[in-house]
């Protein structure tokens, strides 16, 4: 049936990747991809790059048999309404609000996912006045939290992206999720990004893909831009900077399980700068900020939703 009553939601952002979040720890909301694209429609929603509905692992078809590892599932779509395996600004996202709304505290937590368990470490709120360690907008209050995301996987075989008439080719990546990086000269290179790039050959994504294009800025410095499958371009995407660290370091010649050293690279975004580190093991760890920024409800004479 439909709710008649006002629905809470908060509004967040990782790095400026933005989030309307659902509180649902039953799991009663039923959301269909029409519901999910007109909250996260910025002319006549909420507005948001994507969906996070915080429900119980153990109330989750997807999410009961990791729930004796993790209490809370994080059910993510994109803002067209599709559903994602994952989202790594909006793994940080979900984990400030579990602590803002007191149900987890400072320290580490692990929230399950449909690309699996994630380990979070939350440094807790601070202050506006506190200090940051980005250089982009991405400060204020929040603090940082280091995620960790779990090892990339290299399929084999070169892939080509194309803009307009110019093309390159980009390494295969996957995070959980799949992602085409190409290094480019120029970050403008890659148009407006209104329509998802063209990737060739397209069997090797059946499902779409995220595509990143990449540029240097230093020595283990790099930046990007990123259309997000199902959501467009976006300002940040986590799981994005991961496989541009590890396609980064393949192509600079480092491999820590093969050099038995760590290795870390600074990742520039639109809404500011990330930390991304792969450890001898191959684990990867994200580490950036993640700011709740608003909340209030949802009208349901204007945003309907299901409930169970």
């Amino acid at each position: 049936m439909t709710s008649a009553h006002p629905v809470p939601f908060l509004r967040g952002h990782g790095t400026e990747n933005d989030f309307v979040i659902l509180p649902d720890p039953e799991g009663t909301l039923r959301l269909s991809p029409e519901a999910v694209a007109r909250l996260c429609d910025r002319h006549a929603g909420v507005g948001a790059d994507g969906l996070l509905r915080v429900v119980r692992s153990a109330r989750h078809p997807e999410g009961r048999s990791m729930a004796a590892e993790a209490e809370w599932f994080m059910d993510y779509r994109n803002s067209d309404g599709s559903v994602a395996e994952m989202c790594g600004n909006g793994v940080r996202v979900f984990a400030r609000y579990l602590e803002r709304a007191g149900l987890v505290k400072p320290g580490e937590l692990t929230v399950a996912t449909r690309a699996g368990l994630r380990r979070v470490r939350l440094a807790g709120e601070r202050a506006a006045t506190g200090s940051d360690t980005s250089d982009g907008p991405a400060g204020g209050i929040g603090g940082e939290i280091t995620v960790a995301m779990g090892r990339a996987d290299l399929p084999a075989g070169e892939v080509t992206v194309t803009v307009g008439e110019r093309h390159w080719p980009a390494r295969r990546v996957s995070m959980g999720n799949p992602h085409a990086v190409a290094f480019v000269e120029d970050l403008a290179h890659a148009g407006r990004l209104l329509d998802a790039p063209s990737v060739a050959p397209a069997a090797a994504y059946p499902d779409g893909a995220n595509v990143e294009f990449v540029v240097d800025r230093g020595p283990r410095h790099v930046a990007f831009r990123v259309h997000e499958r199902g959501s467009g371009e976006t300002r940040s995407c986590g799981t994005g900077a991961c496989a541009v660290m590890v396609a980064a370091a393949r192509r600079d010649g480092a491999d820590p399980v093969v050099d038995g050293v760590p290795v870390t690279y600074t990742v520039d975004v639109l809404g500011g700068r990330l930390l991304i580190t792969e450890d001898t093991d191959g684990r990867i760890e994200m580490t950036g900020p993640a700011v709740i920024v608003a909340e209030g409800v949802l009208d349901p004479a204007a945003l309907p939703l299901t409930v169970d």
